[in-house]
């Protein structure tokens, strides 16, 4: 299985770019997409998913251009958008056996389906809970689950970490993680800490350019040796900002710890250490502008 998009683009009607010359191959795995809010990837993710064709270039899946059999890739498409509905009313375990009979499962299949992908998303216990009492990040997992109901080769899923607590974003991350050796995941979001754990591949867009694309462990080796952590005085922190993309700040009583990529020491005590897929996007992103 393979995703390829060429030189992909969306134009809307008051003339402004939504996304612009992209070019992607992805096969197996999972594909981190980051980006600031407003930086086109839910855009991106609207073409992939055939809701809104594109402007100009093209879309393949295993070499069929999807505009022209746009079925080649919906019949093998798991799609969690930004915001979906659910029937409130229905139960849990209702409301995927409605799904799944809307995608055409059998009783037997779909049965089978619901009862794996309780277990995946780790909410079993919950099956016969009206969707209406779900906290919020029981309804991003009940979203994944309806997404994979079909066993989709291409997944795609859009800010699923957004509004969720801290114990149900690492829920959510392994949730994807878990389902990713035989299918194309593609995991968008402007957390760039949701992916650093679980994607294989890292793609960064900012105003709708594509900037990198390139494995997870390459990204972070670019700038490793290149990020310091240093204690300094407020003044100094404004000073370093001029010149240095500043990763993290921490207040503290005597002073600012700084997190910050450079290429050698930026002050004389700065210690060296180990660098994070964030301070590789931070750099990039800087470096773009």
């Amino acid at each position: 299985m393979r995703l390829e998009i060429e030189s992909l683009g969306k134009q809307y009607s008051e003339g402004l770019w939504g996304v612009r010359d992209i070019t992607l191959r992805l096969g197996a795995g999972v594909h981190g997409l980051v980006g600031p809010n407003g930086a086109g990837k839910s855009t991106l993710m609207r073409m992939l998913t055939t809701v809104t064709p594109p402007t100009e270039g093209a879309i393949y899946w295993d070499g069929t251009r999807v505009s022209e059999s746009p079925g080649v890739v919906r019949s093998v498409l798991g799609y969690l958008p930004q915001d979906f509905d659910t029937y409130p009313t229905l139960t849990l375990e209702e409301y995927l056996e409605y799904v799944a009979a809307l995608r055409g499962l059998d009783s037997e299949t779909a049965s089978a389906r619901v009862e794996a992908l309780l277990d995946l998303v780790n909410l079993t216990d919950v099956r016969d809970r009206r969707l209406d009492t779900f906290s919020g990040g029981m309804h991003q997992r009940a979203g994944i689950a309806q997404a994979l109901l079909n066993d989709p080769e291409l997944l795609v899923v859009d800010e699923p970490t957004v509004g969720l607590d801290p114990e149900e974003r690492v829920r959510m991350r392994n949730a994807l993680a878990d389902t990713a050796d035989d299918r194309v995941v593609i995991f968008s979001t402007h957390v760039v800490a949701d992916i650093e754990a679980t994607a294989d591949t890292v793609t960064i867009i900012e105003d709708g350019q594509l900037l990198t694309h390139a494995p997870t462990e390459s990204l972070i080796q670019s700038v490793d040796g290149d990020v310091y952590e240093c204690r300094v005085s407020r003044s100094t922190l404004e000073q370093l900002r001029q010149e240095f993309p500043i990763c993290n700040t921490v207040q503290r009583a005597d002073g600012v710890d700084v997190r910050l990529v450079a290429e050698g020491p930026p002050i004389t005590d700065a210690e060296q250490v180990t660098a994070s897929l964030e301070d590789a996007y931070l750099r990039t992103v800087t470096h773009a502008n």
